[in-house]
């Protein structure tokens, strides 16, 4: 199920408003345990109170419309460090980052492929593999990609509390 396209572009003006982008909202779960997840980022990424200040503003829009007929939990959520490349422009944004992409089961020749981004030429996804093989891959047949987290590098760099 996906919201209604004028709800969705409420929504995505109501992030606008506050400075930040929609990425992504997302209905998982069926009945009583459906979850409608909107994905929020800035450029400088997004804060807990950012977060709940865009679910209380969304609620009241979603009070109003409706669009789920049972009961629901709606989740805001920034996209995190291993986040998804939701849109064609990502497979560029984040180029030279390593990726985790997973193939449709259509797809043959490979069904998941770890690497370094190249970017998006046309319609493939081209990657650089740990072996220094160059991988082009049909957008068409990616069902997701997502960025891998350099833990060693995280756990280096440390994180410190205001």
């Amino acid at each position: 199920m996906k919201l209604d396209a004028n709800l969705e572009n409420e929504l995505t003006e109501l992030v606008a408003d506050e400075g930040l982008e929609l990425l992504a909202s997302e209905l998982v779960g069926s009945g009583p345990r459906t979850v409608l997840r909107l994905v929020i980022d800035g450029p400088s990424g997004v804060t807990l109170d950012q977060c709940a200040d865009i679910s209380r503003q969304a609620s009241a829009i979603l009070d109003v419309s409706d669009p789920i007929r049972h009961t629901y939990t709606l989740e805001v959520t920034s996209p995190g460090l291993d986040r998804k490349l939701y849109r064609r422009h990502d497979y560029t944004k984040f180029a030279g980052r390593a990726v985790k992409v997973k193939m449709d089961p259509s797809y043959r020749a490979h069904r998941a492929v770890v690497g370094e981004l190249i970017g998006l030429e046309g319609d493939e996804v081209r990657l650089r593999t740990p072996a220094g093989d160059d991988v082009s891959l049909p957008y068409e047949h990616v069902v997701e990609a997502r960025l891998e987290v350099d833990w060693q590098a995280v756990l280096k760099e440390g994180k410190s509390r205001p």
